[in-house]
């Protein structure tokens, strides 16, 4: 119905644009209904899709006191001659147009829920990994020196085997590789959009050093 009522409108302007024009006038509708033989029907173009008649742009016949009384009036369809056909198409152009607006808007909407899914799940990997503990071995040489430090790398390769996540090097704030056994609070660089832990400033992953 909506679609309906956009398309008499639209019609109501194309017909009041082109009666403006001065030697381009369209003919008059009802008189246009009155020509010809009593009985005669009429070829009409359909702007709206009717029930037993047609479907929107379709040329049918019609009694001219049908035409007159009822479609013309409520501007569902328009006679057949060569300026009317020229205003449905340029109907049919502006939905064309309404419509391709109408799904530009939709996918917007479509982007934002699968932002909103990504962000539940690096949610999700965010608490797995504040909630874990990841532990490597190392050898030692003097007062709990390991001999070979942990970087990165490493401990992202730790993460996936151990822990099933997969996260970039950029994801951990560790300006120098550990060189020392112990337990760490790594900091977790996350997007931002990504709620903080309660009762916490940052996601941490927990690194513990063990001796080998």
């Amino acid at each position: 119905m909506a679609q309906a009522r956009c398309g008499h409108a639209t019609l109501r302007r194309l017909l009041a644009s082109a009666s403006s024009r001065g030697g381009d006038q369209i003919t008059n509708p009802y008189l246009f209904a009155g020509h010809g033989l009593r009985f005669r029907k009429l070829e009409v173009i359909l702007t709206t899709t009717m029930d037993k008649l047609g479907k929107a742009g379709e040329t049918v016949k019609v009694a001219p006191g049908y035409f007159r009384n009822h479609l013309m009036p409520k501007l569902l369809a328009v006679p057949n001659i060569d300026k009317y056909a020229f205003l449905i198409k340029e109907q049919r152009k502006l939905h064309q147009r309404e419509e391709e607006e109408t799904v530009k808007e939709i996918k917007p909407d479509d982007s934002t829920k699968e932002q909103e899914e990504k962000i539940k799940e690096y949610q999700m990997a965010a608490k797995r990994l504040d909630n874990a503990r990841l532990v490597l071995r190392r050898f030692i040489q003097v007062d709990n020196e390991i001999r070979d430090p942990v970087t990165k790398e490493e401990i992202v390769s730790e993460v996936a085997r151990q822990l099933l996540v997969n996260i970039q090097p950029e994801n951990l704030h560790l300006p120098n590789p550990l060189k020392t056994l112990g337990e760490y609070e790594v900091p977790l660089r996350l997007p931002r959009d990504i709620p903080k832990p309660e009762g916490k400033i940052q996601w941490t992953l927990n690194v513990k050093i063990r001796r080998k």
